[in-house]
């Protein structure tokens, strides 16, 4: 698969990326079905996939359960090869999200990540808005503990997963990579997309397919057609998903 530059991260990533909420949570999510937890063998098959389809833009959460500890092995193996994208400020546990933004929760919750993800270093560390991004990033002590995290080389890029265009505006200030939901249902937040991609930021879309509601090939090819997308993070446990998606990908880029 043909790789795109993530914005000035110096990261060439797949234009479809593996999302891996379903391999560690399954309640109080918004897919439009519900679904089981892969078993350990088939989350093993999903990941081998994921290489040799070319994906290899990896992107996971302490909020998704036992995501995380579920790939560390799988990661640990397979390291070079992978941009591996994880979050921090929110946990889940006992059915709920919380969240905290300070610089000693993101500081533990990036150490419980490089154990799990068995790695000495993150790719790109995302804060997990709960939705009041200018609040995140100019309230908090977030981005001082992000610049202090790159300056000691546990991360290599730091960004938002951002529900908000002025969050996205503001991230463009400071920060590396953005990541929001986009998809032919949801919009929104195009402009402010656009715009950040502008200034050197890579862009990642979420919820392409908007929780599952959207008919695959053309809600991809909506997507990954608008020049400011680098990528796209498909959640899937099924590696014919997967494949589906990289077929699309492949498709643009050969149209190109």
């Amino acid at each position: 698969m043909v790789r795109r530059q993530l914005g000035r991260t110096g990261f060439a990533v797949s234009p479809v990326a593996l999302g891996t909420t379903k391999l560690g949570r399954n309640t109080d999510v918004k897919f439009s079905a519900p679904f089981a937890l892969p078993s350990d063998q088939q989350v093993a098959a999903l990941f081998q996939s994921a290489r040799q389809l070319g994906v290899n833009l990896i992107d996971t959460a302490p909020a998704y359960g036992e995501s995380e500890r579920r790939l560390g092995s799988l990661i640990e193996r397979h390291r070079d090869e992978t941009v591996l994208c994880t979050k921090c400020g929110e946990q889940y546990s006992d059915g709920r999200s919380n969240y905290d933004f300070s610089a000693p929760a993101i500081s533990a919750s990036v150490e419980s990540s490089l154990r799990n993800l068995r790695t000495d270093h993150i790719d790109i560390l995302l804060l997990h808005s709960d939705g009041n991004d200018l609040e995140i990033l100019t309230q908090t002590d977030a981005l001082e503990e992000l610049s202090r995290l790159k300056k000691s080389g546990k991360i290599r890029a730091a960004g938002i997963s951002a529900r908000t265009a002025a969050g996205l505006l503001e991230a463009a200030r400071a920060l590396d990579v953005v990541m929001a939901p986009f998809s032919q249902q949801e919009k929104s937040l195009g402009d402010a997309l656009a715009q950040v991609h502008d200034r050197g930021l890579g862009v990642l879309a979420i919820k392409g397919l908007f929780s599952g509601h959207l008919r695959a090939r053309p809600a991809i090819e909506f997507v990954l057609r608008q020049p400011f997308i680098d990528a796209l993070v498909v959640g899937t446990i099924d590696p014919a998903h997967l494949s589906e998606a990289v077929v699309v990908a492949e498709g643009l880029c050969g149209a190109s």
